[in-house]
């Protein structure tokens, strides 16, 4: 039951390498870094974070976070 508690804080959970060489910002066309702490991958140049849920990559717009708001903070 450890591990449930460890993803549901976003700790388990990695993203396969190869997939992140492939993706890049939807809004842009450019690089992604991949944030393991905070499970989103950043594009710089359109200064948003993609969250990453249960291992998976929401490249939406509509779901990113704008990077100049500051970061997330847990509920």
């Amino acid at each position: 039951m450890g591990d449930e508690n460890a993803a549901a804080a976003g700790t388990s959970m990695v993203v396969d390498p190869k997939l992140l060489e492939l993706l890049v910002c939807p809004l842009t066309k450019g690089p992604l870094t991949y944030d393991r702490d905070a499970q989103e991958l950043i594009s710089e140049k359109a200064r948003l974070a993609y969250p990453i849920r249960d291992g998976i990559p929401i490249m939406l717009v509509d779901e990113a976070r704008s990077l100049d708001d500051g970061p997330e903070t847990a509920a």
